[in-house]
């Protein structure tokens, strides 16, 4: 076999081992990123359970007339202020994602005020729709918490992967940026302050 022929075979092979692995880390990346984006509508989802239970809390806590009225203007302006805010995957950039948990942060704290307020009328403690929501709370937020978990895991799987050499050169040439993860809330190194949340301070 001539030298030449050798030194083709040998360019050719590299190239295939080459195409090979390039097939191979797209098909991987393409895969953790439908996993990113998977774990991102479980998070959603998490989150619109919450808006739309909420939306009879509302009625419900109106129904009795002397509850404190700032806060419960206070949960609808947040709850509001959360609904604005819709992100796809692909805008899951730190900046955005941070707006959006910023939003939400907002509407759980003043849910969370809300719901330690409302012990202090046992009128309203009364009514079996509020045990309910009372009841469901605390898995909703825990729902929440735990997708939110999922994400990052996911994510930091995802970013790990195509940071790595040689994958992070075709994450570059195939558009596969990195994503961002959810950071703890502020003051969440805190205990919540169960007295002043009765209170309104």
């Amino acid at each position: 076999m001539k030298k030449s022929t050798i030194v083709l075979l040998v360019i050719a092979g590299l190239f295939l081992l080459i195409g090979f692995n390039g097939c191979g880390s797209y098909n991987s990346m393409v895969t953790r990123d439908e996993g990113v984006t998977a774990q991102w509508q479980q998070v959603e989802v998490a989150y619109q359970a919450r808006m739309d239970k909420t939306k009879n809390l509302f009625e419900i806590v109106q129904g009795a007339a002397d509850f404190e009225r700032g806060t419960l203007k206070e949960v609808m302006e947040a709850r509001s202020a959360a609904t604005q805010i819709k992100l796809s995957v692909d805008d899951l950039t730190e900046e955005n994602l941070a707006k959006f948990q910023k939003a939400q942060d907002a509407f759980g704290s003043s849910l969370g005020r809300l719901m330690a307020v409302a012990e202090n009328y046992p009128q309203l403690q009364a009514v079996g729709a509020f045990r309910d929501f009372q009841a469901q709370y605390e898995g909703m937020e825990n729902r929440i918490a735990t997708e939110r978990r999922r994400f990052n895991e996911v994510a930091q799987d995802y970013n790990t992967y195509i940071r790595r050499f040689p994958r992070n050169i075709w994450a570059g040439m195939f558009g596969f940026d990195k994503r961002a993860y959810f950071q703890a809330s502020e003051g969440a190194e805190n205990a919540p302050d169960i007295k002043s949340m009765r209170e309104g301070k």
